[in-house]
């Protein structure tokens, strides 16, 4: 038996970027747990808007001037994008760690030497698979939500200034949060540590800011990779926040990063 070192191939056909997608695609669509990952993501991004949609409506009568004044109708809309956010992050970090856990990333490495079209194929794949997902599941989620909050004329119609963006805005966000947890899963090389830190840049960094100075904590909280990204789907902005499509970029800008140095450390580690 003949044994093929990592690094080189047998295969003498031409490798390229396009096969690579597709072989990622077969590896994304085949493995259960992906699947089922996705339904999850899609199911809580159309059912917690409904479900938040129907309580709010069922007790509007109860509700105070002020509150009723204040009530944001895109609040509900969007709330299942955001717990969301957990499956596609957790999913984003296995879709590379599963692959170095089991071995299979040394017969990826084996098919493809030069390694960096192997991350850009999954990055790319997964991106577009979140993005063709999760874009008609947060149009589902606000069109249902704003009837069901409309027989109290407290609902948004899709030409409200800003509705769009934040709509749409909400599903280029998971797609973002898709490409920089798959970075995470390929710096770390493990499930546990790649949603570690997921879970610390999003979920636990945020909320110990408080504890600085306010002035400090309006000067760094925009910033952070959660915050920046989810000033697009707000359309309403204080002064200390990034407006839309600055914060947008700060966030695309960090899941770039994180690409970039999941790449070197791929080259400099895997070769």
């Amino acid at each position: 038996m003949t044994v093929v070192p990592v690094g080189t191939s047998s295969f003498t056909g031409r490798v390229t970027q396009r096969h690579v997608v597709v072989s990622e695609w077969t590896k994304l669509r085949s493995v259960r747990s992906t699947r089922w990952s996705l339904l999850i993501a899609t199911v809580l991004t159309i059912g917690f808007p409904i479900l938040a949609s129907i309580v709010i409506s069922s007790h509007w009568g109860s509700r105070s001037a002020g509150d009723r004044a204040g009530f944001n109708p895109l609040d509900p809309a969007l709330v299942g994008s955001q717990i969301a956010q957990l499956a596609i992050g957790v999913l984003g970090v296995l879709v590379i760690s599963a692959e170095y856990s089991t071995g299979m990333i040394r017969a990826s490495f084996t098919a493809v030497p030069k390694r960096l079209p192997v991350l850009w194929a999954k990055a790319g794949v997964f991106a577009g698979v979140t993005f063709a997902l999760m874009l008609p599941a947060v149009l589902i989620a606000f069109f249902a939500s704003q009837s069901i909050l409309s027989r109290h004329h407290a609902s948004y119609s899709w030409s409200h200034p800003g509705v769009a963006r934040a709509v749409i805005g909400a599903a280029l966000y998971l797609v973002v949060v898709a490409v920089m947890t798959l970075g995470l899963g390929a710096i770390t090389r493990n499930t546990a540590g790649g949603i570690v830190a997921f879970a610390a840049i999003f979920f636990v960094v945020p909320p110990l800011m408080n504890v600085l100075p306010t002035s400090w904590n309006n000067a760094i909280s925009p910033y952070l990779p959660g915050n920046a990204g989810r000033a697009i789907i707000s359309i309403t902005h204080d002064p200390t926040s990034l407006g839309p499509w600055t914060g947008f970029a700060v966030f695309c800008g960090y899941a770039a990063a994180t690409l970039v140095v999941a790449a070197v450390l791929l080259v400099r580690r895997d070769t």
